[in-house]
């Protein structure tokens, strides 16, 4: 091969290696600053994840009563855990049946920090876990719903209010009312008044049926009451009306009729208030009952030296309004009973009287009074909401 030849072929070879290596992606970097991915345009190396998680709520302020929700999309659930961050408690929840959602099944607590931990799988076995943290919100202050009955009485007579006193003023009304929620069987139309910023009562246009059943209900956690203020708790209180007792106290004759389920049963010869102290008007309804009480003037403000004061013992004491007056034994006034009034403002019975009355009357029970001379029950006295007719009843309610 002649000296030219060979620096021919030379030169070829280098120009085919040079060629080569210009033309080469995947043994070589591209450079930095070029834009280049490294694969096709418009392409991404970022695989998207396997499964595909979401939590909600998530983030800050959240209610306490929202269920906190994992879904998985494009595998299943495998395990979910919701962690009061400062207790170390678990929430409760449950997985929908084909694991691909799980709902927690009880309310968060107030002003707290929960650690959401999930990890999903689908159904090849590739893995996906995630962490969220959700916040409860935190109230200015919480509102206790307290009963009136308590929760432990079973029974009532069919003049029995429902009454929910809260340990705060409630500016929001309207948002109380609707988580107050009353289920009567049989059904019977009925409504709220608000006594005060801090009481309201439900009662029905009528007594209650005998035989009722009564469910209150006070859905009040998590609930704006007002002002920052939240219902602190939810409570429960579930009532049976039983025999309709109902006394018809006249002050004209000075008698007292007794009923039950609508049919006379007793007549009683009675004394109601003297004319300094009369017994107030309308429908009573037994609150208490003591079979020995101390009954002292000092509870309404009449103390000695007030020549009006009095403190004694009496027996088969029924509590039938919150100043003071009670159906209940006097043997002082035997003599006037049936023909005058002579009390501080109670009705008075013969021993054997007192005895069958205290024995058959109980909470909830009625005592009507007519021609007593006195005036009206108020309806803040507990408890005179039945002197209140329906339409003004109906018109003490926040929801109008």
């Amino acid at each position: 091969m002649t000296e030219r030849n060979k620096m021919l072929l030379t030169g070829a070879i280098l120009v085919g290696v040079l060629f080569a290596g210009a033309c080469s992606s995947t043994d070589s970097p591209p450079a930095a600053g070029d834009g280049s991915t490294g694969g096709s345009a418009g392409s991404s190396s970022a695989a998207p994840p396997p499964v595909k998680i979401d939590v909600t709520p998530a983030g800050d302020n959240i209610s306490p009563t929202n269920p906190v929700v994992v879904k998985a999309t494009g595998g299943k659930l495998d395990s979910v855990t919701v962690t009061n961050s400062a207790k170390g408690s678990k929430v409760k929840g449950s997985y929908s049946d084909d694991k691909t959602s799980w709902t927690s099944s009880e309310p968060l607590a107030y002003g707290s920090s929960y650690a959401v931990q999930v990890s999903a799988v689908t159904d090849d076995g590739k893995k996906a876990d995630q962490n969220v943290t959700v916040k409860t919100l935190a109230p200015k202050a919480t509102a206790f719903p307290s009963f009136i009955p308590a929760p432990s009485v079973t029974e009532v007579g069919v003049g029995q209010p429902l009454v929910v006193k809260f340990d705060k003023d409630i500016t929001d009304k309207a948002a109380a009312e609707k988580a107050l929620k009353v289920t009567a069987t049989p059904d019977q139309p009925g409504g709220w008044y608000w006594i005060s910023k801090r009481e309201v009562h439900y009662r029905p246009k009528v007594y209650w049926q005998a035989g009722t059943t009564i469910k209150l209900h006070a859905g009040v956690y998590g609930i704006d009451l007002g002002g920052g203020v939240y219902g602190q708790t939810d409570r429960d209180l579930n009532l049976k009306v039983h025999d309709s007792w109902v006394a018809k106290a006249d002050g004209n004759t000075e008698q007292m009729q007794i009923f039950q389920n609508g049919t006379m049963v007793k007549t009683m010869p009675i004394s109601m208030g003297k004319d300094a102290t009369p017994t107030h008007l309308g429908a009573h309804v037994i609150s208490d009952k003591q079979r020995d009480y101390t009954m002292d003037s000092c509870t309404y403000g009449v103390c000695p030296p007030n020549p009006k004061a009095y403190r004694s013992l009496e027996h088969f004491a029924m509590r039938m309004s919150n100043d003071g007056e009670f159906v209940h034994e006097n043997p002082n006034s035997v003599g006037a009973q049936g023909s005058s009034n002579v009390s501080h403002g109670c009705i008075n019975l013969n021993a054997a009287n007192a005895s069958w009355f205290f024995d058959h009357f109980n909470l909830g029970d009625v005592v009507e009074v007519t021609n007593s001379g006195g005036p009206q029950l108020p309806v803040w006295d507990t408890y005179g909401d039945w002197a209140l007719d329906w339409a003004t009843w109906q018109a003490g309610s926040a929801l109008k």
